[in-house]
């Protein structure tokens, strides 16, 4: 461990995953430093570096946990700036295979507001720490040191082009998807780890809407979900309250079967699901902006925690390291959950000591939502990746048989909704009451209408009196 001088971490990147590794270097560290390449905004916009925080984004109720446990009262204050505590099932209407799940209480829950809000509020409330400060419009181009140990990092100043070294006695990689950490690593002559994609080839369509005045206070989530049962390509929407009495609203699709992005193609999509209940909602509403399209990169998985060595002092946290179909809303939950597993693992070693450790502590974390994600996109002959073996089809049927269960049964919908939200682990589904339930089936047949109120069911599909 370093004597007679400060200990000096360093971040690269300081979006979500970046910005709550600085929290938490911070209390191990005298100094951290972000390198960050984008200028970031002084208010809840996006930035130029996250074309995805147009889209919807919720934090399942395990990642607002972790995001609390490192920011305490976080997501106080993002309800407080409107964000919505969706309540899970009760606030939560979601149409699987079978049907709809009933609406029983409130047994997790989802923070549901615009990524840039919550950006704004994480960022703001880290760098009110006096000790982390942050180079903006700064490209990290390579790491310093060598295969046993990484020294600091090599950077570029984006406006002049001027390049410079920074020397660390921690590196955390955080600069998402496209990071190009691979490229560094095998430069120091680590060599490169293997890498997993499986790429859904979904692609989204997001428009805002202000939601109508009669429906602004508790609207609930409307999650249509794709069913692989009745087709071989991925289509879904979802429609999720917001903060300002604002819908944010995503139609997804595979490669050939495109959420459009024109106003009249989005509205027409939207009817084309498998139950028309967000479109006559929309309908309803006033749109905020045009639809806007993007690419979603799939899962991918870089395994650097299989590799036999590992230099000291760096980390890869975040998108960096594992990808997630958003779909699923597992990635910020992921990237808090990964920064608490840092933290927990620097409070066990010296800062300049055990990274390897802790990169395998880090990974742990994505475990059960990689196993979610990749289960179910594999499902779809248009997804690219290894197909699943016997014994994963086994485990698909049981889990379908789950979720048939859990539209009716109260004690199945809540292990499943533990599971999903990663606030318990899967042998919840193993308990003897809930193998009992998934053994006898759903109570009765499962709902083909959303169990709306009267209140909230847009006016065009209300009986008449």
């Amino acid at each position: 461990m370093p004597t007679g001088k400060p200990l000096h971490a360093v971040v690269l990147g300081g979006g979500l995953a970046g910005m709550l590794a600085a929290t938490v270097l911070a209390r191990h560290a005298d100094m951290v430093t972000i390198i960050e390449r984008d200028r970031l905004p002084d208010g809840p916009v996006p930035r130029g570096g996250t074309p995805q925080a147009h889209h919807t984004h919720v934090l399942v109720s395990g990642g607002a946990r972790a995001l609390d446990e490192l920011l305490p009262g976080t997501t106080r204050e993002l309800l407080d700036h409107g964000a919505q505590h969706i309540g899970a099932p009760n606030r939560l209407l979601a149409l699987v295979s079978s049907g709809w799940y009933e609406r029983f209480e409130e047994m997790q829950f989802l923070i549901a507001c615009s990524r840039s809000l919550l950006d704004w509020i994480v960022r703001r409330r880290v760098l009110s720490d006096p000790c982390i400060s942050v180079r903006q419009a700064t490209d990290a181009i390579g790491l310093l040191g060598g295969p046993k140990q990484v020294t600091g990092v090599r950077v570029r100043d984006r406006p002049t082009g001027q390049t410079s070294e920074i020397e660390a006695d921690f590196v955390v990689d955080a600069t998402g998807h496209g990071s190009a950490v691979i490229e560094w690593l095998t430069t120091l002559g680590v060599p490169a780890p293997a890498e997993v994609h499986i790429d859904p080839q979904v692609f989204y369509s997001t428009r805002l809407y202000q939601a109508p005045d009669a429906a602004r206070d508790e609207f609930p989530e409307i999650n249509i979900m794709s069913d692989p049962a009745r087709t071989d390509y991925v289509k879904a929407g979802v429609l999720v309250p917001i903060e300002d009495g604002q819908w944010i609203v995503t139609l997804v699709g595979t490669r050939d079967h495109q959420p459009p992005t024109d106003e009249t193609g989005f509205a027409a999509y939207a009817r084309s699901l498998r139950h028309p209940i967000i479109a006559d909602l929309i309908d309803t509403a006033q749109p905020l902006t045009s639809p806007r399209g993007f690419r979603i990169p799939g899962n991918r998985r870089r395994h650097f925690h299989d590799l036999p060595d590992w230099p000291g002092g760096f980390v890869v946290l975040g998108d960096a390291a594992c990808t997630f179909n958003p779909i699923y809303g597992h990635g910020m939950a992921i990237a808090a959950r990964g920064a608490l597993a840092l933290d927990a693992g620097l409070q066990r070693h010296v800062i300049d000591n055990g990274a390897h450790s802790l990169q395998r502590d880090i990974a742990s974390e994505a475990d059960l939502a990689w196993e979610m994600a990749t289960r179910q996109d594999l499902r779809y002959p248009t997804t690219l990746g290894p197909r699943p073996g016997p014994v994963a089809r086994l485990q698909q049927r049981f889990l379908d048989r789950v979720t048939s269960a859990a539209t009716t049964r109260p004690a199945v919908a809540a292990a499943q909704l533990d599971v999903y939200t990663l606030s318990g682990p899967p042998s919840r589904l193993l308990t003897p009451r809930v193998l009992l339930g998934t053994l006898l089936g759903p109570r009765r047949r499962a709902r083909l209408e959303p169990p709306l109120t009267a209140d909230e069911r847009p006016a065009s599909s209300r009986p008449s009196s």
